[in-house]
């Protein structure tokens, strides 16, 4: 296989509740086939807005134990992976989108020194706002969420843009595609 340019990775990450999916959704609608979209496979049911692949536990490990992810993480326990058809586009030199956790981006940063960051945040009223809507936690263990969020930084050489997604998702949205483009025409 080719040496991957992880140049033209994309690796958003953000908060719960932040919009990645939204903005994900409608970077999707309107880029076009030339910037493709990893998958991630989790280990819960697809739920409204989401895009991943659903596996059961056992299904993962089997996945794992064959060498199938480029990366791979756990969070409040699920267990998160990204397809290793990941390297073959981008050794092959397309733009790749992956939806990404804060905690695994110093790896990720490892794997590909040169890829593209993208933190998506929004404020915290809009966040336990948007946790409430999903229904997944009751307003204490979102309030909980929410205090324990950890200060996000990579170091200095890591290229990392932020987008406040606490408005209009057009907005977000306009800033995401913008940097799509300049990651395809590198």
């Amino acid at each position: 296989m080719k040496e991957v340019d992880s140049t033209k990775l994309i690796y958003v990450m953000g908060p719960s509740g932040a919009g990645k999916d939204s903005l994900l959704g409608f970077a999707r609608e309107r880029i076009g086939a030339e910037v493709l979209f990893a998958h991630r496979y989790i280990t819960r049911a697809v739920a409204d807005g989401e895009n991943h692949i659903a596996l059961s536990p056992d299904e993962f490990v089997s996945r794992l134990s064959y060498g199938l992810f480029a990366m791979h993480w756990e969070s409040l326990g699920l267990r998160y992976g990204i397809g290793i058809e990941l390297d073959a586009w981008l050794a092959r030199g397309r733009p790749v989108v992956v939806n990404g956790s804060r905690q695994h981006a110093e790896l990720a940063l490892a794997r590909y020194p040169h890829a593209h960051f993208v933190h998506i945040d929004a404020t915290p009223s809009v966040l336990a706002a948007r946790l409430a809507r999903r229904g997944r936690e009751d307003a204490r263990q979102i309030e909980a969420r929410l205090a324990r969020r950890p200060a996000f930084e990579l170091p200095s050489h890591a290229h990392v843009v932020k987008i406040d997604n606490s408005g209009m998702l057009a907005d977000a949205g306009t800033q995401f595609l913008d940097l799509l483009a300049l990651v395809s025409r590198a």
